[in-house]
Formats: structure tokens, C-alpha cells, sequence
């Protein structure tokens, strides 16, 4: 049995990129983050009078870096539904739909315009980066991102690297788009990859990768031969304990 499976294995589909030879390519586009309601956001302020910026920062409390499933407790500013965070003095400060940056510019006019503090320095960061990878890999896995930037390529690894199993032509990545799931294959025996706007992840993106023939066609194997070799075992006990009595 394991010889016909795995002479159903294409060993030019089992591997990444295969046939390419030595080359260059252009590195795809970073996607730009953009704030959405319920992302949780570390934002600390610092200026010349550190007493006076001290308030801004009493809500943060940045967790530790990992790359596993792992839930670590985190307090920040949350993007409530209406798309706006509470931020001392200011109150609510749409944010939703907003760059980092462009927050970062928003709040920074606000509390010079208020006189609240002089010259302030922010600086803001995502505290939930995090992509899912399920499927034919190694350790399914939600994966957390503290440098906000992920490849695909990045969050196989982390997942453990796909097994023998995958197909690696059509992994498909399931985003968050202006409010709808929007789907997307690639294939990673190719290098068009590289010039895929799915090569980078984006925030709760989710990577699938799907079983190849082999490996349904052993799950169907297996499943046809289990009752059979269950109902023999039970069948054995019935007649060894009659014999025995």
C-alpha cells in the first residue's frame, strides 16, 4: 500500500519553485496597514516633560514577543465598532480606516492644538498582527507577528513547513477586505509568487493548504479497512474467551 501511494506523489510537486534556476526578482509591495474596529493598538507618547506624557501611556502594556498560538494578556487602545479609540483628554479619535501613520499625525495636531503637550513624539504598533495557517502543515498554527510583516513563505515555517502531502499549486489565502472575505490561490512551484500582492500577509489572513490525491486517497483506504479490521478483533476476542471458558 505505501509503495502505490507514494508512487502517486509528483516529486515535482513536493517541492518549492521546482526547475528554477539562478535568478532575480522584484520584491513585491509591502501591504499598507490600515486600521480596522477591533484592532487593539500600543500607542506611547513621550515629549519634554515626561510627567505630562505620562498619562497617555497608563493603557499600554506591550506583550511579549512570540511566534506560537500562545495567548499573552495585552491592554492597549481598542478600535471600538464605530471605528474610534478613547484617548485621554481627546476622547474619541477616529481611527478606523487610518494608516499608523496618518493616526500617528492626527494625534500628534490634537494635542499641540490643545496645548496639552509640546513637540510630542508617538508611536504606534499593532498588538494583534496575527495570521492563521491550517492544513497540510507540520503544526497548524495562529501565528503572532510583532514586526507587522509576514510573508507567506515566513508563516509555512512557522507552521512547520508543509508536509508531503500539500499541494503546493493551490494554497489559498482567505482575507478581510472592505468588509468581505475576498480568496486568492497560489502556487509555490511557481516564482510568479513573488510578484503575487498575497506574497506579503496582511493581518488575520488565513492560509489554507489543501491535501493532495495521495493522501485522500489513503484517508480512503483507511477507512474503508478500519471497521473490517475492528469487526476481526472483536470477532477474535468472542471466540478466544468461548475457547478459554
Amino acid at each position: 500500500m505505501l509503495v502505490s501511494i507514494s508512487s502517486c506523489v509528483n516529486t515535482q510537486k513536493a517541492v518549492y519553485f521546482s526547475g528554477q534556476k539562478t535568478g532575480s526578482f522584484e520584491s513585491p509591495a509591502i501591504p499598507k496597514l490600515v486600521i480596522q474596529n477591533n484592532d487593539l493598538l500600543s500607542i506611547s507618547v513621550s515629549s519634554l516633560n515626561p510627567e505630562a506624557s505620562a498619562i497617555f501611556n497608563q493603557p499600554n502594556n506591550t506583550p511579549a514577543n512570540n511566534n506560537t498560538a500562545t495567548t499573552t494578556s495585552a491592554t492597549g487602545y481598542l478600535v471600538d465598532g464605530e471605528g474610534n479609540i478613547q484617548f485621554p483628554f481627546l476622547g474619541a479619535v477616529k481611527a478606523a480606516g487610518l494608516s499608523k501613520d496618518e493616526l500617528k499625525d492626527k494625534l500628534t495636531k490634537s494635542l499641540v492644538d490643545k496645548k496639552l503637550l509640546v513637540d510630542p513624539i508617538i508611536t504606534i504598533r499593532f498588538l494583534n498582527f496575527k495570521v492563521t495557517v491550517l492544513g497540510e502543515v507540520a503544526h497548524p498554527t495562529v501565528v503572532t507577528v510583532p514586526s507587522e510583516r509576514i510573508s507567506l513563505l515566513e508563516a509555512i515555517g512557522l507552521a512547520g513547513d508543509l508536509t508531503i502531502y500539500a499541494q503546493r499549486d493551490n494554497v489559498l489565502v482567505i482575507r478581510d477586505e472592505d468588509g468581505k472575505k475576498v480568496t486568492h490561490r497560489l502556487n509555490l512551484n511557481s516564482t510568479e509568487l513573488f510578484n503575487s500582492p498575497y506574497y506579503y500577509l496582511k493581518t488575520n489572513d488565513v492560509v489554507y493548504v489543501e491535501p493532495n490525491k495521495a493522501k485522500v486517497a489513503s484517508t480512503s483506504r483507511s477507512n474503508q479497512w478500519l471497521p473490517i479490521v475492528l469487526s476481526a478483533l472483536s470477532l477474535g476476542v468472542i471466540v478466544v474467551d468461548r475457547l478459554t471458558r
